[in-house]
């Protein structure tokens, strides 16, 4: 049930069409990094945007069964976009800077042409689901 999205491609074999499974999923938990902003670009559908942080911990040096050793850790951002209307009005109002949310979707790879004429990649999550967890006042202890 979960996997009902399909490809469609040319068989080499057949020269009819095949139908494929194919995923694209991605689970992200972290915290915003500012406040969402909505835009709307000639006349298309409004979006809500926002960063989303997520962090690796290791240890270094010492064996991880032992407490010896350094903490490293690395901060990855993701760019997160929601274009479901209710989902998207909701993360506009509700999301803050801080806040600690789940986030479900799929990735997109896409260029843009930047101010000064520069062709760029751009890497997005396109969610379709959003749990907000805590609204960035709370402190967590780890």
């Amino acid at each position: 049930q979960v996997l009902r999205q399909f490809v469609r491609h040319e068989s080499d074999t057949v020269g009819s069409l095949v139908l494929e499974r194919s995923m694209n999923r991605v689970q992200l938990l972290g915290r915003v990094g500012q406040d969402p902003i909505m835009r709307q670009v000639d006349g298309k559908n409004p979006v809500t945007i926002f960063s989303l942080a997520t962090n690796e911990m290791w240890r270094t040096g010492e064996s991880e069964a032992t407490q010896g050793g350094d903490i490293s850790q690395k901060t990855t951002w993701h760019r997160i976009s929601v274009f479901r209307p209710g989902l998207r009005d909701v993360t506009y109002q509700y999301v803050k800077k801080g806040s600690r949310l789940y986030v479900e979707g799929k990735i997109d790879y896409g260029e843009y042409t930047d101010k000064n004429n520069v062709r760029r990649q751009a890497t997005t999550i396109i969610a379709d689901n959003v749990i907000f967890l805590s609204d960035g006042s709370t402190k967590e202890k780890v």
